[in-house]
This record gives structure tokens, sequence and C-alpha cells, in this order.
């Protein structure tokens, strides 16, 4: 299902679209559907994998142990 998203439009001196106004409210919609979109994509990829999953304390050690490399 499309978003709707209430827009006005910035122009030029000769009219020709160069800017988009929206409502802060609608952009962080915008801004949480991509990231639940990359959510999604990231899930995709790991499944895809075929990898072995591990519990997330594991993970966030492997995190961390990766920041201080």
């Amino acid at each position: 299902m499309m978003m709707k998203v209430r827009t006005e439009y910035m122009t030029d001196e000769n009219g020709k679209r160069k800017a988009i106004v929206l409502p802060l409210s609608e952009w962080q919609r915008i801004i949480e559907a991509i990231e639940e979109l990359e959510d999604i994509r990231a899930y995709d990829r790991a499944k895809a994998r075929g990898s072995k999953p591990i519990a997330f304390e594991g993970a966030v050690r492997e995190i961390r142990s990766r920041k201080y490399r």
C-alpha cells in the first residue's frame, strides 16, 4: 500500500519544481518506513546466507569486539 504524503513544491523563477516541502510528522513517517524496510532487507540477506542463528548476547559481544579492532 502506498503511503499518502501531503506535499508542497518550491519552484524556481521559471516554475520548475526544485524542492518539496512536507510536514515534519510526514517526514518522520517516511523515515520510519525506510528504517523498517532496511530491517526487512537485512533479515532477508541474513536468511539467504543460511548461517546458523546466534543468541542476542553473542551477537552483541561480536559487534563490540569488532568496534575496537
